[in-house]
């Protein structure tokens, strides 16, 4: 990270600069004047009296006082990817919503309020892709509005990370006592590697539609309502997998499910039964499913991973997946 020009040290950042994304450098807090020092890249979310606030591509707000600038810069609004297909956050975005349909969904502005009873944040939670179309402190009051008629709690998904994405709202809910509550990852890859894996597929079943037994292996919910079955079976293109268990009426061994929207196959709900892990049939399974969707035209990836899930996080690293951004659910006070 290089801050000189001709061996010298220089903050060629000011308040102008808010909503651009920086790298800075600080002297670090307890150590000696000039002997420590911090790095951080993010965008800035905002310069007031005497404070920098910088959300990072986490989502984490640092704040660093003015007086601790030993020096800074604008750099490109986001790194370049070395690996997978490109993307841009604008395209990604709805992607990603088109396969989590909610059962009910209503525009505010360029925002989108969406509900399913309560099954899944994302099919519950507000997309703000653009203006709402009215001062933020108006168009939050109507959020917190719409879900409390549901008697539902208000969310609003944000993304970091990436061009194009939201640190500015994540400043701005964080300011209002919104609190974050969950943070994703969405990884891209090359769809054609991941269906061209040697994995053992022919113990997975593809369907168009998904029953009692994949039901009993996805357990994300405490009551399998028709809300739950309209958000699983919705989406452009939704195929359903499933290794089926050791006994006739056992639970599914693994299960696994497929949104395939354009160019895009999307992985989600990859289960595997405790007792058969550490078997490839994750692997198995996301590889007949890509299969799948290769043959309908698919030729990129996508998925959504906790960030402290580490034993996906390390699957989906070993079949090529990059982070793109993450994303954030946000709750009201």
């Amino acid at each position: 990270m290089e801050f000189t020009i001709g061996g010298q040290l220089e903050v060629r950042i000011t308040p102008a600069d808010v909503g651009k994304r920086v790298s800075v450098r600080r002297t670090s807090e307890g150590g000696p004047q000039g002997a420590k020092f911090t790095d951080t890249v993010g965008v800035l979310t905002s310069w007031d009296n005497g404070v920098l606030s910088i959300t990072t591509k986490g989502g984490d707000s640092v704040r660093i006082p003015e007086s601790t600038l030993v020096a800074g810069k604008v750099v490109p609004a986001a790194p370049a990817r070395r690996r997978g297909p490109a993307a841009s956050f604008d395209e990604l975005a709805p992607v990603c919503a088109r396969a989590w349909q909610p059962v009910e969904s209503v525009p505010l502005g360029d925002w989108r309020l969406r509900a399913a009873r309560g099954f899944t944040r994302r099919a519950n939670s507000v997309l703000p892709l653009g203006d709402p179309g009215m001062p933020l402190d108006e168009a939050l009051g109507r959020v917190r509005r719409w879900y409390e008629e549901r008697e539902l709690p208000a969310y609003i998904q944000t993304a970091t990370g990436a061009e194009g994405t939201q640190e500015l709202l994540c400043a701005e809910l964080e300011e209002r006592g919104w609190r974050r509550e969950v943070t994703a990852e969405v990884r891209i890859a090359a769809l054609a590697p991941v269906g061209d894996r040697d994995a053992e597929v022919s113990g997975v079943r593809l369907s168009r539609d998904l029953d009692e037994a994949w039901l009993s292996r996805y357990q994300r919910f405490e009551t399998p309502g028709p809300h739950v079955l309209q958000v699983l079976r919705g989406g452009p293109s939704v195929w359903f997998a499933t290794v089926p268990g050791d006994a006739a009426g056992a639970a599914p061994a693994a299960i696994g499910r497929c949104v395939v929207d354009g160019r895009w196959a999307g992985f989600m709900a990859v289960e595997v039964d405790p007792a058969h892990r550490r078997r490839g049939l994750a692997s198995a399974v996301m590889t007949a499913l890509a299969r799948k969707a290769l043959d309908e035209g698919a030729s990129a990836a996508w998925l959504q991973v906790e960030t402290d899930n580490d034993a996906a996080r390390a699957l989906y690293d070993g079949m090529g997946f990059a982070v793109h951004h993450r994303y954030h659910h946000f709750r009201s006070a």
